[in-house]
């Protein structure tokens, strides 16, 4: 591998050669040959070396004549073995006899059980076996220890060659880490250009003002993997009036996606790479912060909800002005109250406090009031053509909110069965009609409340269709739940008793 490299870096050279690029015209300077190495390499060390060096056979031949000596006296050993077991073969007329080698005894002869009374006399018997019997002859001891010892010195030899080979090369490690890293960076850039040529990726402009706009901006991943089908958007992001946008939308039209194209075009922007996009012009940021997807770490006994309050913690405590924070639908790990309160402070901490670029993908429609509190602040949303109880994803970002999360939609295209869709869309209607939640604006002036808290509780449908509403307590339960036992006489809790029994009779009667 490193001779076949090397002797690559006189043709890397040459295509170097009339670059204008003064960073291209160093690197070229990087590649200069190490042709001494490739010599010495291509003169001692075979083509292709087996894996380990103790398997002997690394050294080429003709490099060192004692190394060739010995290997001769192993393929004439090898061969005599051989040419030893066809003539021994015809001498005694068994057919099945072999000349076979273990580290146990080394060379032996085998001969079947059947065949055991055509054995010479000068055979001595080494081993006998369920089905055959083992032997030596004095001559193949003989040969055998002259192939042991020449295999067992040539490996030794080889291994003390490659390590006078392997330091004579260390030697010049430094030399040779420089053009790794020359060759490393030629490689990036190449990459880099080859997918902005098949992907008509554009070259980013930078400018000092905070701004981040890209003009038809794709995911570079699934742009490629849907061929042309993936639909661009545009991205305005800066210090003033486009700090920090909220994007609302239903559930699979892509409000992660496009935060993460966001995310993506910038990395490569500032790794030297051009982007996915029409136009691009970007400022430096220090640091992107993300918060996309849900897990837990059970290991550790943290549910999905600490895990995402835990790095939203270390986001608005480690961004900056000129970071890039993209948070996608958080809150959504608790309830609906306190997940809506986190989002809005959290919002309003990185529109206020942090004062940084941000996208906030979210399905609390109640965010989208910000935009009238805060002079940063831009609603947008993912467009969809809804015709006949049917959604579209259009897949498009327009300036707005959005009202609808479209997620009983989503179910039935998952699966869900139709009993249970048809009656989450009458429970949506009474919910969206009942439970408004908005939280207080900036003039204190109180807005509706919903007299639904965080959950509400159903059993079976009432026969109206209706969602059942909460019921006001049982007086007799309210009454039993204020009563001192302890000072009730046995006497007066049996009189109570019989009370409460005849007023539940008499309820009974009336419903």
């Amino acid at each position: 591998m490193l001779r076949s490299t090397l002797q690559r870096l006189p043709l890397l050279q040459k295509a170097l050669h009339n670059v204008l690029s003064p960073y291209l015209r160093e690197l070229e300077r990087g590649l200069s040959p190490l042709d001494d190495i490739v010599a010495l390499i291509e003169k001692s060390i075979v083509d292709d070396p087996p894996t380990h060096l103790r398997d002997g056979g690394v050294v080429k031949d003709g490099y060192d004549r004692e190394i060739d000596q010995l290997r001769e006296i192993l393929r004439d050993g090898k061969g005599w073995i051989s040419r030893l077991e066809s003539s021994e073969k015809a001498r005694t007329g068994i057919k099945s006899l072999k000349i076979a080698y273990n580290n146990v005894f080394g060379y032996y002869l085998e001969v079947s059980r059947a065949n055991l009374q055509l054995v010479p006399e000068n055979y001595i018997r080494k081993q006998t076996m369920a089905n055959a019997e083992r032997f030596i002859t004095p001559e193949l001891k003989e040969m055998e220890a002259k192939v042991i010892s020449a295999e067992e010195r040539s490996i030794s030899l080889e291994q003390e060659i490659f390590g006078r080979v392997r330091d004579e090369i260390a030697a010049k490690a430094r030399s040779i880490q420089e053009r790794a890293s020359a060759i490393a960076e030629l490689d990036v850039l190449q990459a880099l250009a080859t997918v902005a040529a098949e992907n008509s990726l554009v070259k980013p402009e930078f400018n000092t003002e905070g701004k981040l706009f890209l003009r038809a901006c794709r995911h570079p991943v699934l742009d490629r993997a849907m061929r042309g089908g993936f639909v661009p958007n545009d991205v305005l992001l800066d210090k003033g009036h486009n700090r920090l946008i909220i994007l609302t939308g239903p559930n699979m039209a892509g409000k992660s996606t496009f935060m993460r194209q966001i995310a993506l075009s910038s990395i490569m922007a500032q790794i030297g790479s051009f982007v996915p996009a029409s136009f691009a012009s970007l400022s430096l940021q220090d640091r992107i912060f993300t918060r996309v997807g849900a897990y837990d770490d059970l290991s550790a006994g943290q549910s999905t909800f600490m895990v995402e309050m835990l790095e939203i913690a270390n986001i608005l405590s480690s961004a900056t002005e000129d970071s890039l924070v993209l948070l996608d639908e958080v809150g959504r790990g608790t309830s609906t109250f306190d997940g809506l309160s986190l989002a809005w402070a959290i919002s309003e901490y990185l529109h206020n406090i942090i004062k940084c670029r941000a996208a906030f993908a979210t399905h609390y429609h109640q965010l989208t009031q910000l935009e009238g509190m805060l002079p940063g602040v831009r609603n947008y949303s993912i467009a969809v053509k809804e015709e006949k109880g049917n959604i579209t994803f259009l897949r498009t970002v327009v300036p707005g909110a959005t009202d609808k999360s479209y997620g009983v939609h989503v179910a039935r295209l998952a699966g869900v069965p139709a009993a249970v869709t048809k009656r989450a869309d009458e429970i949506l209607k009474e919910i969206e009609k009942e439970a408004v939640i908005e939280p207080l604006s900036r003039d204190k002036k109180p807005r509706k409340s919903s007299r639904y808290t965080q959950l509400i509780f159903f059993e079976s449908p009432a026969s109206d269709g209706k969602i059942l509403q909460p019921q006001k307590e049982d007086p007799i339960l309210a009454e039993i739940r204020v009563l001192d036992v302890d000072a009730l006489t046995p006497r007066e809790a049996l009189n109570r008793l019989a009370e409460y029994q005849k007023s539940l009779r008499e309820k009974d009667g009336q419903n």
